[in-house]
């Protein structure tokens, strides 16, 4: 998810700050959730071996139910990023999230 891990007595308000044993071992910056989608998104593009707009429409369905499983709805402007990167409209995307039961994004 993209995630970086640091020094702990670099943690900044918001970063997690693991211990083992009583002693702070490293702290995890975790990125800006439209940042985790942008990860999330290029993840699938390597896993496919092409840009995400080149598969076939049974493809991007199942990309979108893998993007829905992650929470990438949830985020503002999710639609709209994800339909770009597919290169469909945000009415396809929310097609393909009705035709699979999927619970709607706003």
């Amino acid at each position: 998810m993209g995630g970086e891990m640091i020094d702990p007595e670099r943690a900044a308000d918001g970063d997690v700050v693991l211990s083992w044993e009583g002693r702070e071992v490293v702290a995890v910056r975790l990125p800006r959730l439209s940042a985790s989608l942008d990860h999330m998104l290029a993840d699938l593009e390597r896993r496919h071996g092409r840009p995400l707009a080149e598969l076939d429409r049974r493809t991007k369905q199942s990309v979108v139910r893998a993007l829905e499983e992650r929470g990438a709805f949830s985020l503002r402007h999710g639609v709209e990023t994800v339909a770009a990167a597919l290169g469909v409209s945000r009415f396809t995307i929310y097609n393909y999230l009705n035709r699979e039961g999927g619970s709607g994004a706003s």
